[in-house]
């Protein structure tokens, strides 16, 4: 099983300063206000949410890039 750096409840602030790696996946499918004090304090299954995106595979995939980054 890969390994977890981010989940659900991990707030997009927190991605993209520990795991810049991951703001690459986050720009390209729309998550385009990452600088935003409003989108920084919500959780990436929140903002998946409001983007209509599946939180599990967007997570997979931000999971799976920090993972080759290290």
């Amino acid at each position: 099983m890969a390994e977890t750096f981010v989940t659900g409840e991990t707030l997009i602030g927190e991605i993209v300063t520990q795991y810049p790696e991951a703001i690459e996946i986050l720009l390209s499918i729309g998550m385009h206000c990452l600088g935003c004090p409003a989108s920084r304090a919500e959780s990436l299954a929140d903002a998946c949410a409001v983007h209509g995106l599946p939180a599990e595979k967007v997570i997979e995939s931000i999971n799976a890039k920090i993972a080759e980054a290290r």
